[in-house]
């Protein structure tokens, strides 16, 4: 290596807006270059009371949960400057703590300002509704609260941005928070701590906890104290949540897993549509909900669309993270690298073609903590490399006959996060996104999002949604006022007795 890895980060809690040493530290050592990069305090039961208590008081005071929305933003704009003055800093760690490649951790971080800017316009525009047709004597308002407290529990694959995903918007809306990021990638939230520090927010109302789901993430979904748990992560651990919120009966907002296709017709444009594939499968090793890790493509192209994607993939760049040409990046542990390979593995045996790929990947001076870019065609839906969330660069190819044949295997998963079709037929496309079970379908592109539009899935990818209007009012109530206006002119229930 032609560069010097910066010292370990030294990550503590933020609690009550003091930075709390615990009495225990856990390490984090880079997936891609094999050496300790950051030592975090431990949780445990004592300091995720602690936090939680003070975003209790924080919310109960007031102190951000009744200011004005202009305040609020304020902040949130502040918190947006800071981050795009710190995006090097925050990106560096981001990719050697994940094995991400480094541009795309500075293209993670400096997006994410964008989504707090947003956020800033969301508290100052919410509104709820009046009515003045219930009577002349009658007025009713709706209005939207803050939900409270807010458990936020974030991934390891997109640390920063998927906390960007949830913060802000709730604290535009006016809760307090407790934050755990993953035990994998856990400085980005600590830097995140800073910013908002330095930007003014007050103490208690975002609270940061290191650790572990046992017991810092399970705390935070049955603490009396907390109103809602909003949760990204697998499905499996979504369930779990679920359950232990259950016995308070506190909002639970999942976003989970995907087994997201893309559909190929005839009539698309085939160099594009093999080049979003490409990126599709391989963007952040393949360690994204929406990975378009299955393809559906129609029978007359099958043979020339998988042979574009296998040239492609030959050409994209795997290698050290911190080489701003890398393209692919290492796998988060070596237990999902064998995971990943596990699944290639039963796949072949099964009867499935491998086109490209299907072993580790040992990287000069790094290790073989990578696996390599794969492809795999003649695949049935029954198996478990088409149904199931590898996690990584792999690519199953289904094919199809008819558009029906392409929505039957398009909705015959558990999962309906994400879903896209490719075709120059405008009728095409419509019909697809109407009928595909997905809580987004791109059509003639791939992972575009924007701040504006909410995200989210169907079935067992998860309930409630992100970003957007949508997103933000996930961490609101609705409360009805109903007022009398003037004299009551009811005839009074209780006739008074003659004496």
């Amino acid at each position: 290596m032609a560069y010097e890895l910066p010292q370990p980060f030294t990550g503590r809690h933020l609690i009550d807006g003091a930075w709390v040493t615990g009495r225990e530290t856990f390490d984090r050592v880079s997936p891609s270059h094999g050496t300790v990069v950051s030592t975090s305090s431990k949780g445990g039961p004592e300091e995720t009371d602690a936090a939680i208590k003070a975003a209790r008081r924080a919310f109960d005071a007031g102190i951000w949960s009744r200011i004005s929305g202009r305040e609020r933003a304020a902040v949130l704009l502040r918190v947006a400057d800071l981050i795009e003055a710190n995006v090097d800093r925050i990106a560096l760690q981001e990719t050697l703590e994940s094995g991400k490649p480094i541009s795309q951790s500075k293209g993670e971080v400096a997006g994410a300002a964008d989504l707090w800017r947003y956020a800033a316009a969301l508290a100052r525009t919410s509104q709820g509704d009046s009515h003045n047709t219930l009577g002349s004597d009658m007025l009713g308002v709706v209005v939207k609260d803050p939900i409270g407290v807010v458990s936020v529990i974030t991934p390891w694959n997109f640390p920063f941005w998927i906390l960007s995903q949830k913060l802000p918007f709730a604290l535009a809306a006016g809760c307090t928070v407790v934050v755990k990021p993953s035990e994998m990638t856990p400085s980005s939230t600590v830097m995140m701590g800073e910013l908002l520090m330095q930007a003014g927010l007050p103490a208690g109302v975002c609270n940061i906890v290191l650790g572990y789901g046992d017991p810092v993430g399970s705390l935070k979904s049955t603490h009396p104290d907390v109103d809602m748990v909003t949760f990204t992560g697998s499905t499996a651990v979504g369930k779990l949540i679920t359950k232990a919120a259950s016995d308070t009966l506190k909002k639970v907002a999942l976003e989970l897993g995907g087994k997201n296709p893309q559909v190929i017709f005839p009539d698309a444009d085939l160099e594009n549509a093999a080049d979003a594939v490409t990126f599709g499968v391989y963007f952040n090793v393949g360690q994204c909900c929406n990975s378009s890790s299955r393809i559906i493509v129609h029978e007359d192209i099958a043979e020339d669309f998988v042979a574009r994607v296998v040239a492609l993939s030959k050409k994209v760049k795997f290698g050290d993270p911190l080489d701003p040409t890398t393209q692919v990046g290492a796998i988060v542990t070596p237990e999902h690298n064998a995971r990943i390979d596990g699944y290639v593995q039963e796949a072949v045996a099964a009867g499935a073609r491998l086109e490209l790929g299907g072993a580790y990947l040992d990287v000069e001076g790094l290790g073989d903590q990578f696996y390599q870019p794969t492809v795999i065609s003649s695949v049935s839906a029954d198996m478990a490399v088409a149904r199931e969330e590898v996690f990584g660069p792999v690519l199953s190819v289904l094919t199809f006959r008819t558009l029906d044949d392409a929505i039957a295997l398009t909705n015959d998963s558990e999962y309906g996060l994400s879903a896209g079709v490719w075709s120059e037929s405008v009728h095409t496309c419509l019909e697809f996104a109407r009928r595909a079970q997905a809580g987004t379908v791109w059509t003639n592109t791939w992972m575009d999002g924007y701040p504006e539009l909410a995200f989210g899935g169907m079935k067992q990818s998860g309930t409630g949604r992100e970003i957007g209007k949508y997103g933000f009012e996930e961490f609101l109530e609705v409360k009805s006022v109903v007022m009398r206006v003037g004299r009551d002119s009811r005839a009074p229930w209780v006739t008074p007795r003659a004496e």
